[in-house]
């Protein structure tokens, strides 16, 4: 009877990061393209999209010990709650600020759905699954990322449907929450207010600082690869539904091959897996710069890029997870979550005025150039990695 519940938590689980993940799929692109089908420039517009991890890095610091003091169901279904009504509020007045703080309510509302799913699925998975645990996670939340930009075409039949649907399917998808027993994390004296939540935080780095990156990079390409390529695209003559083709081809790409890496990394171990992602990400990413005007060729760039290092957010969890103690998990996925926001940030800010002020250079080239520098970082730690266990 405990694992019937536990795999339909499990499942209820990942089904809700599906629906999240369909919901950041879709702005990201959509956004970008009404933004610049009504003329705001490509900085600007990556800065709106710079609103969702706005959010969750103001939100961070406070989440750890609501979750600790109510559990981890309060947090998703408060989350959740938050995302669907502001999803529901973007057709009703087209303001650049109105749906900038819009995107940052929906990423308070995102990384608390996020941190409290991450968090309980590390914390009930044994040691040996964990990988393929993980990797679940992030299949299912890449293959609602990966059907998100295909809402991107409604958008020249009525702007409202794509928000409309993704809201109502996030509502649907919520409700299953309440069936759900609600459980408490490893409790720790330590934290009892939002200063001891900081200064676990550097208990934290000294763990799995490594760890930290790929939600670092993986942030970074998201943002900037949903956000500015969109803008990019358009300009070297690419239409919105090609755009919406490549970005489907990329997210397809990561769902194939997320969870065969998830279970290749428990059994050969994270740090191997993620040096050779790594490299091969910075070699997809620069034949992508070769390639970007062929539509065929760039969008098979894309598929291949995504298979390789479509992994990247989860893998680096759970190497997160493997190196930090129990009692630290939440310090941990919070920190996850804080670096994949500080690289999401990164991403269209950097992307947009890379695309405004650098038109001679490939977009693809500050990616690659990205991956080539944190490959060069893990294989300069090496195994001389620190871990204070």
């Amino acid at each position: 009877m405990k694992k019937k519940n536990t795999n339909f938590r499990f499942w209820v689980l990942v089904s809700i990061v599906a629906i999240s993940g369909f919901s950041q799929g879709m702005l990201l692109p959509l956004i970008a393209i009404i933004f610049e089908n009504n003329g705001v420039s490509s900085f600007l517009n990556g800065l709106n999209a710079t609103a969702l991890y706005i959010g969750i890095l103001l939100a961070s610091p406070f989440m750890e010990q609501p979750l600790r003091k109510f559990g981890y169901k309060p947090i998703i279904i408060l989350g959740g709650l938050l995302v669907i009504v502001s999803l529901a509020l973007f057709p009703l007045w087209q303001s650049f600020w109105f749906w900038f703080f819009l995107r940052l309510a929906i990423g308070v509302g995102d990384h608390a759905l996020h941190f409290a799913t991450q968090t309980w699925i590390t914390d009930f998975s044994p040691e040996n699954r964990r990988g393929r645990n993980i990797s679940l996670y992030g299949l299912f939340f890449g293959i609602g990322f990966a059907l998100g930009p295909l809402m991107t075409p409604l958008v020249e039949i009525n702007e409202a449907i794509p928000f409309i649907v993704s809201s109502l399917l996030c509502l649907i998808a919520w409700l299953f929450l309440f069936a759900l027993k609600n459980e408490l994390p490893e409790q720790d004296i330590g934290v009892n207010s939002f200063f001891d939540t900081l200064k676990r935080f550097s208990t934290a780095w000294k763990y799995a600082w490594v760890a930290f990156l790929p939600p670092l990079i993986y942030g970074f390409l998201e943002a900037s690869l949903n956000g500015s390529f969109p803008v990019y695209a358009l300009r070297i003559g690419l239409d919105v539904p090609s755009v919406s083709i490549i970005l489907a081809a990329f997210a397809i790409g990561a769902i194939i091959f997320q969870l065969p890496l998830g279970m290749i990394s428990d059994k050969f171990g994270r740090s191997i897996v993620l040096k050779t992602i790594l490299f091969l990400g910075f070699i997809s990413f620069t034949l992508a710069s070769l390639l970007e005007h062929s539509f065929t060729a760039l969008t098979i760039c894309l598929f291949i890029a995504g298979m390789l290092v479509g992994s990247t957010f989860s893998l680096g969890i759970t190497y997160m997870a493997d190196l930090m103690p129990k009692n630290l998990l939440p310090t941990g996925n919070l920190m996850c979550g804080i670096f994949f926001s500080i690289g999401s940030l990164m991403g269209p800010s950097i992307g947009g005025l890379f695309i405004q002020y650098f038109y001679n250079i490939s977009f693809f080239a500050i990616i690659s150039g990205l991956f080539l520098i944190t490959f060069i970082t893990y294989i300069s730690v090496g195994k001389n990695t620190v871990l204070a266990k």
